[in-house]
């Protein structure tokens, strides 16, 4: 039972990562990217997690620190980058 709901869970999470990176590509404005990113960052956390579970091992939680501070560092970067301006939006998306 237990694997059925790890399974379905890791599924959802996909559909969810799948969500985000349309999110990523169609995004409006440049924030709304950025905040898919980080959100597939926790997503993929999520996902090793579960997958962790799933396989009965602990060796996946060094990846899911990894994950966590790449995550945290590039949306600090790109958050830097949209406060000083050196983003220039593309209006032609519309």
């Amino acid at each position: 039972m237990l694997t059925i709901v790890l399974s379905m869970s890791l599924l959802l999470l996909g559909i969810a990562i799948l969500g985000c990176l349309y999110r990523v590509l169609k995004g409006p404005s440049m924030a709304d990217r950025i905040t898919a990113l980080d959100t597939i960052g926790i997503h993929l956390i999520g996902s090793v997690a579960v997958l962790s579970m799933l396989l009965h091992t602990q060796a996946y939680v060094d990846i899911i620190l990894l994950i966590g501070i790449l995550a945290f560092i590039s949306t600090v970067a790109f958050a830097r980058f949209i406060e000083r301006g050196l983003v220039l939006e593309n209006d032609d998306d519309l």
